[in-house]
């Protein structure tokens, strides 16, 4: 023992195979050394001697090391961050990733020959949800959670359950492999005397024989799964001890009897199956199985392992991996055959598509089998008990007594489970296999004996197993074997009916033929008299796999299915009288029966008898309303036998009324005491074949009493229902689950759901014909078109309502019926008889009580669509009365008059003018009595119904008074309008405006409110600015007020109407299409869906084909995003696909491209492509879709409630201590609730989802700020922290999924995620921003933009290798929220863009200077914004701060990054007021850090000796970008020929723009010009092969540009002039040099002294100002104020005014010091 102890001590400073050895060894001996265990109760195997229990001495299995587990392991520091998430969920992968790239999920399994038992299952580690450390067999982590009880924290419950979750989440495991304590930390506790016992009393009644108390296995199952949730301590504690007790029992396994070893698979496969134990637990039971699998073929514990297996086969798409394991066991071909399909899909993480119920028989399922026939105990007959356990376990095991035919008294097998698609399960057929038909029964051994043969049956053994079956059976019991053959094996296992068939062949016994025929047809008949209820997806399954083997046996081997038998015929017809629910059981059984056809000599196409068939199949499939399904039968059943549908001859046998009415019942049941059956109207077997077996079969009685006034029901929405809806508190199932009222409202809002479109329309299409003629006639004579309007309705609702309740009645009930069944059914998964009872009769009480209520909803649903329906019939006829109102005379229908006056009597004769009152009298009799509701008396307002609002929860109310404020408004409008107008065009369309508003006010429904907008859209578009300009405001004021009263949040709210003013805009014609006025309008006022606008506006320019829509584009374009005046909401990213459009034309148009597409195409290229990368699918597409897809609302039903949840759940995982490193373990068990919850499936999901959790973190924000301004004393520290905790969470969440997301290597799919997540964030924030504007709150935002920054640059590989691109996004996303585009964001803003991780790494840290550019831009941004305030000297306090931390920002930059402010100074000068010099001077101070600059105060510095001095400048921005083409052409055609002449005399007027002062000149081209000609006339000049001086620039085509800028311009041109050139004057350079030599120069050279003194002022306000002044500044001022050349002491500015005198004293002394200065200014006075 020493020896074991030290060995196992040493065992960690070895290597490890070594240490998984030695550790495995210890366990062994630990186990040999225990004294033997006691085993569970019931279960005494002979040679096992009692023995005290000790929990330390277990060894949870015994196998070899677990070789081949290390490659998943990321325990030690062996796994860098890129593959710790190698299984990312391939589908999120590929959901942004441009090529598709599958993620690989696992590594390479290794070969199943290997000798070490569990070798290469290291994958499988990362199926289970805690993932398998490396190390021992329990080395499943330490308790790396940190947390000390698994079961005890819901997280690990929950969160960590989490099935297929591929990512191995915890820590090499340093246990001890005995220790299972480990596994379950509950397992180490003690438990007492009284737990242990009721643990042990539980295992006893699992393996007890009646008529002690015994428990089965689901029983037990069930019990756990309550205790494991227990509140009560005593329960969980049970549920701890059971299962500790049942891992303990493991290794004693192989010495349980056969029996009791079945029921214990039973129970351990079922404890994985209902997922009792998670983490870390569910890895060990995989294990165990996965062992016991692995052991011999046909060994005890192989049998073990095919049990529990396939107990637990529904979940194997959940541990693809394991699949693979089992896959590649040795004997996996020998496993039973239902099995290895699941397996082999389970591989795919799929199901397998048809979801067989093997067979499987182990020794253990017959001892059992044998048990429970022998305990004949009458309340559980041998049947129930079987059949129970056939279900519950999901396989059909063969056993003894298999079919005792004893029909079960009171219970439908049916609802042992829900009716699910997953199972097909035989017992409608074993129910109904009646008492009569008692069958001599083989015993038990001749049971199992032919249950082997048809187990293990295949072609190559035929012969032998015939021989085996005549020999076994005798010839009494063939009866029975012919019912076993049709009933267990046929009828559930299509893919083996050609094996029976060439059983029943090489059999030769034409007796027992005939048996299984007979058989055959008698299970064809049970089902097609079954229950026919919607979802009984399992018995149509039968049928059509007994309809295969029909035809197989018969018309396959050429012999009839004689009439006696089955009418196919017949049958197709009943089915077609019957309804759909009987033609989906019906005609895929045909189909099937006639596909064996093909086979046979004499059925093939064209018999005759088959051909009948087929022509009636034919004339179904003509049937419009026939099922997509079934008409995809007939068509694949006309392909399997080669015929052409369209050939086939369809009769009218589904029209012959006589002989449907005659027909041979086969579809319902044979009713006793009716004599004559098929005089019967076919509409009623319906109701007593569909409806359940209670006393709710309707027959046709008189309609019920209404309960219900017309007013009483709101049908706005489902939910109206709600408040009606009755639930009777005596009903006995409500008594006993209370819980289950809640299922209520649902299958009612579900019935009414499936029925309400169909019914409504029909409803009114029957109602409508009728109406209109009976109105029309009574009414041909009457010229008030109101009286008209009033009487079709209260007619049209009458007949619509009744039509209604006739048609809707019926189906509801049923449905109602059918939907509680299931949700109930469905609620309570395992109910006894008496509760199945319960439910029936609880859900025929709820349908009648509420099929009333149901019913009135439908019909009032289908009245209030009906009146609007009316009135576009009748709109004519209102017309022509108002068209002759207007011409002032009476509307009489002269035809209808002559016929009239001529044909009819006079009592029934219609007079002109009015109708008579008696005829009035009837339509307001209609209106009086809907039928369905309650008579109404209140007759009192002209239009009954119509006119009075409906009393409802909120909508009606809410709707009238929008509409009544929009019409008073619209009067008023109406009245200002001077009466000289009134006639115009436009002041009548308002006229008219008004009269459909009113309509609409009336109806209230969405068809008039649609009418409308449609209307107003029109109108607004078909404006032109021709009229009068008073009215044509007033005119588009008025549209625009009913189209904001439409987007009301009470009305029909934003989504639905900027998606159908959308839709006008898209659809409406093309003349009145492209109004750019009106267009800009509705974008302005948040009326347009952008998305969906700009796609169209794209598509509709036809690559520039389409030259009207181009102008239209651009002139859009242009308004929108370059004159940035009205419509701060819209983005590039709002046209995105309209630039690109445009871009694209301008690149492809050569020079032809339309009139002022380029230069706006350079403007707008100046904002938008400053960013990398605008590729269609790439980075920048994938953000401006996020940003779009933000303002889209109409989400699936059901996510937001899901997003919150999961919101809810990951904040909680990532606060909680076991969230692991960077929430790594966390981030593994959400993402598999992400899959659960169905969020990763598409790329609309994800986006959904982030949209969704974006907005819910900001509301939650703006809860805690508003907390904090009703409570002022809140520590505002605590509200910050508050915001933090879900937004930090929700950024590590992002940054996670962009980490992990498709493979390490694949860098496309990260960055495309994170695009798509900024894009979203960016466009809630643009849309938050618009919104509550001044309200707006930029703490939420900032957050998650600067801890997803932080986040994503954090020093790892995986972030590293995707930096620049990350940046990039970055970049782009601060230049969509630029300042002008989100003032209220403005702060945050410019702290995230001075961020000194952010400045580092776009400035320093991206290689080739990279990022420069893009950040260029974004201080450009900043700089436009400051700009307009800056000029104007607006300077409010918010500007202040703003101005200060400008100022600061760029004192870093100068600071540490001088030549980036060195290379972009142009572009920074070109956009910063010439007003603010101190900004500027900040720029033009920097200098390369390399250089060493001269002190320009140096006596007799010589400029033009310095080394420096004759290079130029790097210039990084494009400054002849904004130079018009020609205007280029013409100056560099002056610059080297000095033509065309009138350049100079025109130059002025090409700089100037307008008169107003302040904005006369185009700055930038002012700013372009001066530079440009510099630099061409320094490389002029040096082409010479000199240098820049005074003597050097004169007298050149350069200089005469500049000379007669100076003296053409006005003052303020002459200014922005001389300020371009000063902002040349920076460090050392050949730029500098000419610019100060030029600057110099045109003083000497000025005509005026105007000139000179402006040229003084420029230089001196710069130099006034604070430090820093640019170097080259200082040289030209001292130059020219010491250089006596320039007189300057001598003019008179100088001396104009005492102070102005004492500023330049004070600026010489400063410049040159104070001696040196008098002298200066002395010896030029003296001069």
């Amino acid at each position: 023992m020493c020896f074991i102890e030290c060995t196992e001590k040493n065992s960690r400073s070895v290597s490890q195979e070594l240490s998984e050895t030695i550790l495995t060894m210890v366990a062994n001996c630990s186990n040999v050394m225990n004294k033997a265990r006691q085993p569970p109760p019931g279960v005494m195997p002979k040679g096992r001697p009692p023995s005290a229990s000790s929990l330390d001495a277990i060894s949870p299995v015994q196998i070899d090391p677990l070789a081949g587990m290390t490659s998943l392991s990321i325990g030690g520091s062996a796994a860098p961050h890129t593959q710790s998430m190698q299984g990312f969920p391939p589908n999120l992968g590929s959901a942004f990733s441009t090529p598709q790239s599958p993620a690989k999920a696992f590594p390479p399994l290794s070969t199943p020959n290997q000798t070490t038992a569990f070798s290469g299952i290291g994958g499988l580690s990362s199926q289970l949800p805690g993932g398998l450390g490396t190390g021992s067999l329990t080395g499943i982590g330490t308790g790396a959670l940190g947390l000390p009880a698994v079961n005890n924290d819901p997280f690990v419950q929950r969160k960590l359950g989490t099935s297929g979750l591929n990512q191995p989440t915890f820590q090499q495991s340093k246990m001890k492999p005995s220790d299972l304590s480990q596994v379950w930390p509950e397992a180490n506790q003690h438990f007492s005397k009284e737990i242990d016992d009721e643990a042990n009393s539980y295992f006893q009644r699992i393996y007890n024989h009646p008529p002690h108390p015994t428990m089965s296995v689901d029983e037990v199952l069930e019990m756990l799964q309550r205790f494991k949730d227990s509140t009560i301590k005593r329960e969980r504690e049970v549920f701890n001890c059971m299962l500790r007790n049942l891992f303990e029992e493991y290794r004693f396994f192989p010495q349980y009897p056969d029996k009791e070893l079945h029921i214990t698979a039973c129970l351990f496969g079922g404890i994985i199956e209902k997922g009792l134990v998670t983490y870390m637990a569910l890895g060990l039971a995989l294990r165990y199985v996965l062992e016991a699998l692995r052991k011999p073929f046909g060994s005890k514990m192989y049998y073990f392992g095919i049990a529990a297996l396939d107990r637990f086969k529904n979940r194997l798409k959940d541990y693809p991996q394991y699949c693979q394991h089992l896959a590649s066991i040795s004997h996996f071909m020998q496993f039973p055959h239902h099995l290895q399909e699941y397996i082999e899909y389970g591989q795919q993480s799929r199901d397998p598509p048809v979801k067989m119920q093997g067979s499987i028989t182990t020794p253990g399922s017959i001892a059992l089998a044998q048990a429970q026939a022998q305990a004949q105990v009458p309340a559980k007959a041998p049947l129930a008990g079987q059949v129970s356990t056939m279900v519950t376990t999901s396989t059909t095991t063969t056993v003894a007594k298999t079919v005792t035919v004893t029909r079960p008294t009171g219970v439908s097998f049916k609802k042992d489970v829900p009716p699910s698609i997953n199972t097909t399960n035989i017992d409608t057929l074993l129910v109904a296999t009646d008492q009569t038909e008692r069958i001599v029964e083989p015993p038990e051994n001749i049971q199992e004996k032919i249950a082997f043969i048809f187990n293990n049956l295949s072609q190559s053994n035929m012969t032998q197993k015939v021989e085996e079956l005549k020999e076994t059976v005798k010839e009494e019991f063939m009866p029975w074997v012919s019912q076993y053959l049709v009933m267990k094996r046929v009828s559930i296992e299509p893919n083996f009916h050609s094996l029976y068939s060439n059983f029943l062949d090489t059999l030769k016994n034409p007796e027992f033929n005939k048996m299984v025929l007979n058989e055959t047809y008698r299970n064809i008949k049970v089902l097609l008299t079954s229950d026919k209820a919607a979802a009984n997806f399992s018995d149509r399954s039968l049928l059509k796999n007994l309809g295969h083997w029909l035809g197989m046996i018969t018309l396959a081997k050429n012999k009839p299915i004689l009439h006696t038998d089955l009418d196919v015929k017949s049958l197709l017809l009943e089915a077609y009288v019957k309804g759909q629910q009987e033609l989906l059981y019906v005609v895929p059984f045909v189909a099937k029966v006639l596909e064996s056809s093909i086979r046979s000599v004499v059925f093939r196409p064209p018999n005759p008898w088959t051909m009948a068939i087929m022509n009636v199949l034919a004339e179904l499939h003509q049937e419009h309303d026939l099922k997509l399904n079934l008409k995809f039968e007939i068509e694949v059943l006309c392909k399997n036998l080669a015929l052409d549908i369209n050939e086939l001859k369809p009769g009218n046998l589904l029209k012959d009324k006589d002989r449907l009415k005659n027909l041979d019942e086969q579809l319902s049941a044979p009713k006793k005491d009716v004599k004559q059956p098929e005089e019967l109207p076919p509409i009623t077997t319906t109701t007593t074949s569909t409806t359940p077996a209670t006393n709710t079969t309707c027959t046709a009685t008189v309609p019920p009493q209404p309960q219900y006034s017309y007013h009483d029901i709101n049908v706005y929405s489902l939910a109206g229902l709600a408040p009606h809806i009755t639930l009777n508190p005596t009903i006995p199932l409500f008594q006993a689950h209370p819980q289950l009222k809640q299922c209520v409202r649902q299958a009612i809002e579900r019935a009414v759901q499936e029925l309400v479109h169909p019914v409504v329309d029909r409803s009114i299409k029957i109602a409508m014909t009728t109406c209109e003629q009976i109105v029309r006639k009574d009414f041909a004579l009457d010229s008030e078109e109101s009286r008209m309007r009033i009487a079709a309705h209260h007619m049209m609702r009458n007949l619509t309502a009744g039509m209604a309740m006739i048609t809707c009645r019926e189906p509801l009930l049923m449905s109602i019926s059918t939907n509680l069944k299931n949700s109930f059914a469905s609620a309570l998964r395992t109910a006894s008889p008496q509760q199945r009872e319960m439910m029936d009769q609880a859900a025929a009480q709820l349908a009648q009580d509420n099929c009333e209520l149901a019913c009135c909803f439908i019909q009032k649903t289908a009245v209030e669509k009906a009146g609007p329906e009316m009135d576009k019939r009748l709109a004519t006829e209102f017309e022509l009365r108002k068209h002759a109102r207007q011409e002032g005379r009476r509307y009489c229908d002269p035809v209808v008059l002559t016929y009239q006056a001529e044909r009819m009597p006079e009592q029934i004769r219609l007079k002109v003018g009015g109708v008579d009152p008696k005829q009035l009298a009837v339509y307001e009799e209609f209106a009086r009595n809907v039928p369905g509701f309650l008579p109404t008396n209140d007759l009192s307002q002209p239009t009954g119904f119509l006119a009075q609002p409906m009393k409802q929860a909120w909508a009606t109310d809410d709707v009238a008074q929008i509409y009544d404020k929009c019409i008073t408004e619209l009067e008023q409008h109406l009245h200002a309008i001077p009466p000289t107008l009134a006639m115009n065009p436009q002041a009548q369309a308002l006229r008219s405006l008004l009269e459909v508003v009113v309509l609409s006010r009336n109806s209230r429904d969405a068809i008039a409110a649609l009418g409308l907008l449609q209307k107003a859209v029109e109108g607004l578009l078909d404006a032109t600015s021709g009229a009068d300009a008073d009215l044509l405001l007033r005119y588009r004021e008025c549209h625009l007020l009913v189209l904001k009263a439409l987007q009301d949040g009470r009305a029909y709210g934003s989504p639905w109407c900027n998606k159908q003013i959308t839709r006008c805009l898209i659809e409406c014609r093309d003349e009145y299409k492209y109004n750019v006025e009106a267009v800009e309008l509705l974008i302005r006022n948040h009326l347009v869906n952008m998305q969906q606008y700009d796609l169209h506006l794209a598509q509709s320019m036809e690559n520039g084909l389409n030259y009207m829509a181009v102008a239209f584009a651009m002139q859009l374009v242009k308004i929108l995003l370059v004159d940035e005046r009205s419509v701060a909401h819209v983005t590039e990213a709002d046209l995105f696909h309209t630039i690109e459009t445009l871009m694209r034309i301008n690149a492809h148009s050569r020079g032809n491209a339309p009139e002022g597409l380029p230069q706006l195409m350079e403007v707008v290229r100046s904002n938008y492509e400053a960013m990398i990368d605008r590729a269609h699918g790439g980075p920048n597409f994938m953000m401006h879709s996020g940003i779009s897809q933000a303002s889209e609302y109409d989400d699936p039903p059901g996510l937001r409630e899901k997003a919150e949840y999961l919101l809810r759940e990951w904040v909680n995982l990532y606060h909680s201590a076991a969230a692991g490193r960077d929430s790594t373990k966390a981030f593994s068990a959400f993402v598999g609730q992400m899959h659960q919850q169905g969020i990763l499936k598409t790329d609309d999901l994800i986006t959904r989802f982030f949209r969704l959790c974006t907005e819910m973190c900001v509301e939650i924000s703006y809860r805690a700020q508003a907390e904090q301004q009703h409570n002022p004393a809140a520590n505002p520290t605590m509200i910050r922290a508050k915001c933090y905790h879900n937004l930090d969470a929700f950024v590590r969440l992002i940054a996670l999924l962009v980490k992990h997301s498709g493979e390490a290597t694949n860098t496309v799919t990260k960055i495309n995620l994170l695009n798509k997540v900024l894009g979203i964030v960016v466009g809630v924030l643009l849309q938050d921003h618009d919104v509550r504007q001044s309200e707006f709150q930029q703490l939420p935002y900032h957050r998650i933009f600067i801890m997803l920054l932080l986040e994503l640059n954090a020093p790892e590989h995986v972030l590293e290798t995707i930096n620049f691109q990350t940046l990039t996004a970055f970049c782009n996303t601060f230049h969509i929220l630029r300042p002008t585009k989100a003032p209220g964001f403005v702060y945050a803003w410019l702290e995230l863009i001075s961020h000194r991780i952010f400045i580092a790494r776009m400035l320093a840290h991206t290689p080739q200077q990279k990022g420069w550019p893009m950040y260029a831009q974004l201080l450009i941004d900043l700089f436009k914004y400051l700009a307009p305030f800056l000029r104007n000297v607006e300077l409010t306090k918010p500007m202040q701060i703003l101005y200060k931390g400008t100022l600061r920002v760029l004192l870093v930059l100068l600071h540490d990054f001088p030549e980036f402010l060195c290379d972009y100074h142009y572009g920074f000068c070109d956009v910063i007021p010439p007003n603010c010099i101190q900004l500027r001077n900040l720029i033009l101070s920097a200098f390369p850090r390399n250089m060493r600059l001269p002190d320009p105060f140096t006596p007799n510095l010589k400029v033009d000796m310095l080394s420096e001095i004759n290079i130029a400048p790097r210039i990084l921005t494009n400054f002849t970008g904004v130079m018009p083409p020609q205007f280029k052409k013409d100056l560099d055609s002056y610059l080297k020929t000095r033509s065309p002449v009138t350049f100079l005399s025109d130059l002025r007027s090409n700089l100037q723009v307008s008169n107003e002062p302040g904005n006369r000149y185009n700055l930038q081209l002012i700013n372009a010009l001066v530079l440009y000609v510099g630099t061409q006339a320094i490389a002029h000049i040096h082409n010479k092969g000199s240098t820049p001086s005074m003597s050097t620039i004169t007298h050149s085509a350069h200089m005469d540009i500049f000379q007669n800028l100076a003296v053409d311009l006005d003052t303020e041109g002459r200014y922005l002039f001389l300020n371009a050139i000063a902002n040349q004057l920076r460090y050392p350079n050949s730029h500098t040099h000419y610019f100060s030599c030029t600057m110099l120069y045109l003083f000497a050279e000025a005509n005026t002294e105007a000139i000179q003194e402006q040229i003084t002022r420029v230089l001196l306000e710069r130099l006034i100002v604070n430090r820093p002044h640019p170097w080259g500044l200082l040289i030209t001022f001292i130059e020219l104020i010491k250089n006596p050349a320039f007189k300057f002491w001598n003019h008179e500015f100088v001396h104009c005014a005492p102070e102005i005198e004492k500023l330049f004293q004070s600026v010489a002394q400063c410049c040159m010091g104070q001696k040196q200065a008098q002298q200066v200014m002395e010896g030029t006075g003296a001069s």
